[in-house]
């Protein structure tokens, strides 16, 4: 019996049929013009679409009997070369579907992973598209026998170390593992980065906020970081930071990390959980918001979904609502953010009220960061190592009773060692 393999496979561009289930708790149309976005940064073209009233899909078939038989008319008039599902399908709907319509069935998911593999650029960044590709599409793509050369992945799909990939079943667990060990050095790397980082002093700022939200050209009007900012989803994926002097004359780290979309697929969280995991080390996050999407609200709480799954919605939030330029309300009245510190508008691309920006960011790190004098008990060496870990220290003495340490903490490390402080400043 010949061995199953995998086979991603580069096409032409796709023209593609969108299809969704319309259920009580979700905004079909909302969802399926960003995924039209999505095909079209993938670089598809959608032809149609398609909806049916559900209470819930079709664990085998998706749509019911008399849908895919209307989809499968609209494949034949519009010549499609394939259908795009705004929901995850199982490798049960993907066979199954792939049969009965005789063309490529792709999902949300697929079509994401396709546009992170073209635009990761770093080593990191292609290593953790590359397994979350591997992760996804093993489970669904083998064991379809003739139906591979309609399930090749995505549109445009291509691994991003290899254009063409092959590899039977053996070689993905190989390959899967390979990278799971590269990542793990990466993370190993960051975290030296990370002691050195903190014991230096230096305050770090993440930026997050939903794709295409503004954050590349925020990081480059700040620093002159010359990332790539570019009017379409997901243009920047590499993790990138800059030192930026504030106007206390305070040098402090700004980095920018990938942008959120409503179902961000969990293999894709999972895979870059090395670049995520920053956002959980950052003193303080700014929140980018594009205040002229008419989405942007419910863009926010995709956010903060996001930032509580990565355990990081309890840092302290800047809100800052982006492309005022773009509008003709009042920003000041059209949203305030409750859970952020403080919330203010701005335009990256006009670069208007950036240093007003940059006095918030002096005035709350000011609120978040503490000057503190402790005395640690020689006993307490758990305390002593947490300092030494996490606190810049600017002054450390052997006296009697224990050690002697001057050194500024954010919020949470000075509630861990309140019962030995002898002062603040």
């Amino acid at each position: 019996m010949s061995e199953e393999k995998l086979i991603v496979i580069e096409d032409d561009i796709e023209q593609v049929i969108l299809i969704a289930a319309e259920t009580y708790k979700v905004d079909v149309v909302k969802n399926l013009t960003e995924l039209e976005e999505l095909v079209k940064t993938s670089g598809g073209v959608v032809v149609d679409v398609l909806t049916q009233k559900l209470d819930s899909p079709n664990p085998k078939s998706y749509f019911n009997k008399g849908k895919l038989e209307e989809l499968k008319d609209l494949i034949s008039l519009h010549n499609a070369t394939g259908i795009v599902c705004d929901d995850e399908l199982s490798p049960k709907q993907l066979r199954f579907m792939s049969d009965v319509l005789e063309t490529k069935v792709m999902d949300r998911t697929m079509v994401i992973l396709d546009i992170f593999a073209q635009r990761a650029l770093s080593s990191e960044g292609k290593a953790q598209v590359e397994l979350a590709q591997l992760k996804y599409n093993s489970t669904r793509l083998i064991g379809f026998g003739i139906g591979l050369s309609r399930q090749g992945g995505g549109i445009g799909t291509k691994g991003p170390g290899e254009k063409k990939l092959e590899m039977d079943r053996r070689h993905i667990r190989e390959r899967i593992l390979e990278l799971e060990q590269e990542i793990s050095k990466i993370k190993s790397v960051r975290k030296t980065q990370r002691e050195k980082r903190i014991k230096t002093g230096k305050t770090v700022l993440s930026m997050v906020g939903y794709t295409n939200a503004g954050k590349s050209t925020l990081l480059n009007a700040l620093t002159d970081a010359d990332v790539l900012s570019e009017n379409i989803l997901f243009a920047t994926l590499d993790t990138t930071t800059r030192k930026l002097k504030l106007p206390s004359s305070r040098e402090i780290l700004y980095t920018d990390t990938v942008g959120f979309i409503s179902k961000l697929p969990h293999t894709l969280i999972e895979a870059f959980n090395a670049t995520l995991e920053e956002l959980q080390y950052a003193d303080v996050l700014i929140h980018v918001v594009d205040v002229s999407n008419p989405e942007f609200e419910s863009q926010v709480e995709t956010v903060y979904e996001t930032l509580e799954n990565l355990k990081c919605d309890d840092k302290p939030i800047i809100t800052v609502l982006n492309k005022i330029d773009l509008i003709n309300d009042n920003v000041e009245f059209l949203y305030k953010d409750e859970r952020a510190v403080t919330t203010l508008s701005i335009s990256a691309t006009k670069e208007i009220n950036l240093d007003e920006f940059l006095e918030t960011i002096d005035k709350v790190i000011n609120e978040t960061k503490q000057e503190t004098i402790v005395l640690v008990p020689f006993d307490r060496g758990d305390i002593i190592s947490l300092i030494k870990a996490k606190a810049f220290i600017m002054e450390e003495e052997y006296k009697e009773y224990g050690v002697h340490f001057k050194i500024i903490v954010d919020n949470e490390l000075r509630n861990r060692v309140d019962e030995y402080v002898v002062g603040d400043k």
